[in-house]
């Protein structure tokens, strides 16, 4: 289980949340929720709906779309951001290949403190136009 300290300390590698104070890093934390995975958990499912993010904390996973294994996944690494902010379908499903512990976190707790901070909204709408411009970089390539 990992202490707060490190907890905090993975929270500001979290490229949404970098260059926050460590006050909003404290905030953030104490929003979250420490969950366990059991190995072979669905965390979360493919075109399901979803309102929260991940970020793991200990174990790994897999991030699998359409069947086929995209990525394995571990502590530092996270997933659900998009669907923390718009509530939207999941665009991959993450499944624990390991016992797995997440630091989650629900948009409905996480929406308040981005209205009150700009910065933090201004970063939000950074980091996810640059996931965007992976993407599109990605599929052009595969046209290519």
């Amino acid at each position: 289980m990992a202490t707060k300290k490190e907890s905090l300390e993975r929270l500001s590698t979290v490229r949404l949340f970098e260059d926050l104070s460590k006050a909003d890093l404290t905030y953030i934390l104490n929003i979250s929720k420490t969950v366990e995975h059991d190995e072979g958990h669905t965390i979360i499912t493919e075109g399901t709906s979803g309102a929260g993010f991940h970020l793991i904390l200990d174990g790994e996973a897999r991030v699998v779309r359409r069947g086929r294994t995209l990525a394995r996944i571990g502590p530092g690494d996270y997933f659900g951001e998009m669907s923390m902010i718009d509530e939207g379908p999941r665009s991959a499903t993450v499944i624990a290949t390991t016992p797995l512990t997440t630091l989650s976190i629900l948009a409905w707790d996480f929406r308040p403190l981005v209205k009150s901070r700009p910065a933090m909204a201004w970063k939000l709408l950074v980091h996810l136009t640059g996931r965007l411009r992976e993407v599109q970089k990605q599929q052009d390539s595969i046209r290519a």
